[in-house]
């Protein structure tokens, strides 16, 4: 009997072969996908201005120190052999912090903000090229079309449950970078340049996203087309939702501080985590008992 193969990008769990399941490399979209990724870059956001602000390491060693972190966290999911949700998450957790301070780096100019008693200056090194938020989101967007258009040429597919090659990966985690840092883009621009203030930029993103699944019933609009698009959007969600719990009350914020919202989102995020590498197990398992029959008998 022939098995169902169903692709879905926003809501929907994909069902594949079970060779596939055993061998993929990333996740089924599913609505715990899409939570876990906005738990995921709001503890970005959150992260990223406690290194940067609240410890006043400055947007340029923060950045430096983040990318780093992003490149060893990258390296230990290319080398799995399979889908790890503890791997996989982390990598995304990495690609949101560093986008939250590559973005600040770029768009703002910190040399005389958040400075307190005698102090000179934001951390080490440029303090922020002052490029602005539009000009910032059109270089990112750029870079962004490139990728894709490099993605495009290789003949690869853009079904993040069919990519199982090392250069596929490279690419969907170059794209993963470039679209974390333009949503950090979009939510800074929302909540600090629109008028809209940090809830009113959430619940825009959100209703925006309603869309989106609304057009996944329309044919004529590609689905990868819209992950894309939600995968961009759930990072300026996250954003929003950081700087609300993150933010003085005078501003529209919560006031909850970097750390304690951080500590929080990251006990949720694990929690998340542990869960999907539990269901991950239990799909695993009897795809390796079929495909290792000889051995269960001969024992």
């Amino acid at each position: 009997m022939k098995e169902p193969e169903v692709h879905t990008d926003l809501g929907v769990a994909s069902t594949s072969t079970k060779t596939k399941s055993v061998m993929k490399k990333l996740p089924e979209v599913t609505l715990a996908f899409w939570i876990m990724k906005i738990a995921a870059t709001t503890l970005g956001e959150t992260a990223g201005d406690l290194f940067a602000q609240t410890l006043k390491l400055g947007y340029f060693l923060t950045t430096i120190a983040l990318f780093l972190a992003f490149v060893v966290t990258l390296v230990v999911q290319l080398r799995s052999s399979r889908y790890n949700p503890f791997f996989y998450w982390t990598v995304i957790l990495s690609t949101s912090m560093a986008g939250t301070t590559m973005s600040d780096f770029m768009n703002r100019d910190a040399s005389a903000k958040y400075l307190s008693g005698g102090a000179t200056k934001l951390g080490w090194g440029p303090q922020g090229l002052g490029l602005g938020y539009p000009e910032g989101a059109a270089i990112l967007i750029s870079i962004l079309l490139l990728i894709f258009l490099g993605w495009k040429l290789s003949g690869m597919t853009f079904q993040i449950t069919e990519i199982v090659t090392f250069r596929g990966e490279a690419l969907f985690w170059s794209a993963i970078l470039v679209s974390n840092t333009l949503g950090t883009s979009m939510g800074d621009f929302l909540s600090d340049s629109s008028g809209l203030g940090y809830a009113g930029g959430a619940l825009l993103v959100t209703g925006v996203l309603a869309v989106l699944v609304a057009l996944m019933k329309v044919p004529a609009v590609p689905n990868v087309l819209l992950f894309w698009i939600a995968f961009v959007l759930t990072r300026p969600l996250g954003a929003t939702a950081g700087d609300f719990l993150t933010k003085p009350v005078a501003k529209g914020g919560l006031d909850l501080g970097t750390a304690g919202s951080s500590g929080v989102l990251l006990a949720v995020l694990f929690g998340l985590m542990a869960y999907a590498h539990v269901q991950e197990r239990r799909a695993v398992a009897p795809a390796e008992e079929e495909r290792e029959p000889g051995t269960r008998q001969a024992g």
